[in-house]
């Protein structure tokens, strides 16, 4: 399937005609602060997302049938209608103002986010990936691998396997399987009503099997399949990836290519910086039809940051977008034709 549609030629000799340095042109900000602000983001989001439900910003609860937003119940107009307080051209402008317009609404703009700057709720607020990185880090203590499928280890500065670190990893997926079951059942029936029923043992049986279950699957997930579920089990990441492939102006990754031959010594022994760092397991000097899944995380570009500054050289790795993203977008499109199959 085609992602991109090619622009006219004259788009494309102006593209590539117009000279782009690496070396001079400023980051707005510097790698080190960049994962600063990532991790507090991460942060920050993952306590709403535990904490949302039990502060009424939002949950649905089956119990009453009524969605809670921003602390307000969010009513349809549906109720009055049945009790004749309205009539049903009232009741379906309600409907279409209260729930198509603010749907339309989310979507569009999420949506135009992606289009614009790839997966960035995938790297910079997703609860699901914040766990991943984390067990990533753990597991790779253990056993120096970011996934339990990898054939060979991950060489990072400084770590070496210790399998003292596999009891705290398998004891984290179970922690973090419960705890995703728990609030995604604190979404759907009364916080108050889980917890407490947690805390006093007076859950119903329904409630205790949907923990079980929920928390057996999310910890299986999360010690088997984190990666699997990132790339191919996650619509909201999937729709992010669709909608930025379709844009030849979409943020990427830029690699000075003309410098490639300093990746072989940015991180020797081990191997290029950018590869070992991505914790989606991608290459980030690789074009961007290749580069589905990843989040813009921005990891790739604080590796190379450090290791190149270490040896007295500016990064070969750089966020770029719109024309200048355009320009590395064809350009990876036109070596990649010129390549022999």
């Amino acid at each position: 399937m085609r992602c991109l549609a090619m622009p006219p030629k004259s788009t494309v000799t102006s593209a590539l005609a117009a000279p782009v340095s690496y070396q001079d042109k400023p980051r707005k900000l510097a790698p080190a602060r960049l994962q600063q602000w990532r991790l507090a983001t991460q942060l920050g989001f993952f306590a709403l997302f535990v904490l949302a439900p039990s502060l009424n910003l939002l949950r649905l609860d089956l119990t009453e049938a009524q969605l809670w937003f921003l602390g307000q119940r969010w009513s349809l107009g549906i109720d009055a209608l049945v009790n004749g307080q309205i009539d049903a051209t009232a009741a379906a402008l309600q409907i279409v103002w209260r729930a198509f317009v603010p749907a339309l609404l989310v979507v569009a703009i999420f949506l135009g986010l992606a289009y614009r700057y790839g997966r960035l709720y995938c790297g910079w607020l997703c609860p699901h990936f914040s766990m991943v990185e984390l067990l990533n880090k753990l597991l790779h203590r253990a056993c120096g691998k970011l996934s339990l499928w990898d054939k060979s280890p991950t060489p990072h500065a400084g770590a070496a396997p210790d399998a003292r670190w596999w009891p705290l990893f398998g004891l984290s997926c179970v922690v973090m399987g419960f705890v995703w079951a728990i609030t995604l059942l604190t979404y759907l029936l009364p916080p108050n009503v889980i917890w407490g029923g947690l805390v006093h043992g007076s859950l119903t049986p329904n409630q205790t099997r949907f923990l079980l279950i929920a928390s057996t699957v999310f910890t299986l997930e999360f010690a088997f399949a984190r990666h699997l579920f990132c790339r191919f089990g996650c619509a909201v990441g999937l729709f992010q990836s669709l909608a930025w492939m379709a844009n030849p102006k979409g943020m990427v990754v830029a690699f000075a290519r003309e410098r490639a031959r300093e990746c072989k010594t940015c991180d020797a022994p081990r191997g290029s910086a950018c590869d070992n760092a991505c914790p989606m397991r991608l290459n980030p000097r690789n074009i961007k039809r290749m580069m589905f899944s990843c989040v813009q995380c921005g990891q790739c570009l604080t590796a190379c940051d450090a290791t190149q500054t270490a040896q007295a050289r500016t990064p070969t790795l750089e966020w770029q977008v719109g024309v200048d993203a355009l320009r590395e977008t064809l350009r990876q499109r036109q070596r990649e034709r010129a390549e022999p199959n």
